[in-house]
C-alpha cells in the first residue's frame, strides 16, 4: 500500500509539473511541513505593438496560478533572489497593459480577491526574468518561514478583523488629502477652460461653454418636478378634446352628474336656511 501511494503521488507530480507551452513551472511550498508542492506559471510577459508601459517587456514576468495565501510581499521575497523587484501587480485575471491609475486607500474602494490569481512582478534588470524561469532546476520554494511567517487560522482572523477597525485620524487625514486633490484637479479644469474659451479650433470652430453673464446651474430636484408640471401641462394642452364620439356622452355624462350635485346641495341650503328663519317683527 505505501509504495502504490508513493508510485501515485510521484505520477501526480510528474503531471501537475509538466507546464503548457511557453511556461515554467515553479514548485512552491506554504510551509516546510507540507508534503505536496504547488506549481506556479511563469514566463516573460509579451506586449502587443501600442499596449501599455506599466508592465515594461523583457522586465516584466507573468506568473499564473498564484494561490489566495500568497501576497504581493511574498511574490517579492520569493524572486528577490533573481534580482531586484521593482513592482508587483496582483489581479483577478490577465489584462491590458495599460495600468489604470488608482488611488490606493485603506478605507475606500477595498476589494476582497478569493481565489487563485495572477501576478506582473516587474524586475529592474532583464536578467531577473531569466533567473526567476531557472528557478525549475531548484528545489520547491518555501512561502512562509520562520522569518517571514504568513497568517492563517485564528491568527489571521484576528489581524483582519484588527485591520477592520478604521482610525479616525487616519481616515480623516486621508479624506482631506483627497478632497485637496480634487479641489486643485477642478482648479486646473477650470483655468485650462477659461483659457481655451474663445479660442478658435484647428478648423477655425469656437466651443461654446457654459460659462458667461448666466452660466447654467445644476438642477435641485425641486427644479426638476417644475419642469416635470410644466412638460405634463404642455402635453395635456395638446391633447385633443371631444374629438371622439364616447369623448362627447363622457363629457355629457360628466356634466349633468355636476348639475344634479349642484341642484342636490342647493336643495339642502335651502332647506338649512328654512329651519333657521325666525319671525322678527322688530
Amino acid at each position: 500500500a505505501t509504495s502504490r501511494r508513493a508510485k501515485m503521488a510521484a505520477s501526480v507530480e510528474r503531471v501537475v509539473g509538466e507546464a503548457p507551452a511557453g511556461y515554467t513551472a515553479l514548485a512552491v511550498k506554504f510551509g516546510a511541513r507540507q508534503r505536496s508542492p504547488h506549481y506556479l506559471l511563469v514566463k516573460e510577459h509579451q506586449l502587443r505593438e501600442g499596449a501599455g508601459t506599466a508592465h515594461p517587456p523583457h522586465r516584466t514576468l507573468f506568473v499564473l496560478n498564484v494561490p489566495p495565501y500568497c501576497t504581493a510581499a511574498s511574490l517579492t521575497r520569493l524572486f528577490s533572489r533573481c534580482g531586484d523587484v521593482q513592482s508587483v501587480d496582483m489581479c483577478d485575471k490577465p489584462g491590458p497593459g495599460e495600468k489604470e491609475e488608482k488611488l490606493k486607500s485603506k478605507f475606500f474602494n477595498c476589494e476582497t480577491v478569493t481565489g487563485f490569481r495572477v501576478a506582473y512582478v516587474v524586475f529592474k534588470k532583464p536578467a531577473g526574468v531569466r533567473a526567476a524561469k531557472a528557478l525549475s532546476q531548484e528545489g520547491p520554494l518555501l512561502i512562509s518561514t520562520e522569518s517571514h511567517p504568513v497568517k492563517t487560522g485564528v491568527k489571521k482572523w484576528i489581524a483582519s478583523y484588527a485591520a477592520s477597525i478604521v482610525d479616525q485620524e487616519e481616515l480623516k487625514a486621508e479624506v482631506d488629502a483627497y478632497m485637496q486633490d480634487y479641489d486643485k484637479k477642478i482648479e486646473e479644469e477650470e483655468a485650462k477652460a477659461a483659457k481655451e474659451e474663445g479660442v478658435p479650433d484647428e478648423e477655425g470652430w469656437v466651443k461654446v461653454t457654459r460659462r458667461g453673464r448666466k452660466p447654467g446651474l445644476p438642477r435641485t430636484e425641486a427644479a426638476n418636478l417644475r419642469l416635470l408640471e410644466k412638460e405634463k401641462q404642455k402635453r395635456a394642452r395638446k391633447e385633443l378634446l371631444n374629438f371622439y364620439a364616447w369623448q362627447h356622452r363622457e363629457t355629457k355624462r360628466e356634466h349633468i352628474a355636476q348639475l344634479r350635485k349642484k341642484f342636490e346641495e342647493d336643495k339642502q341650503r335651502i332647506a338649512l336656511m328654512r329651519a333657521q328663519r325666525k319671525f322678527r317683527p322688530y
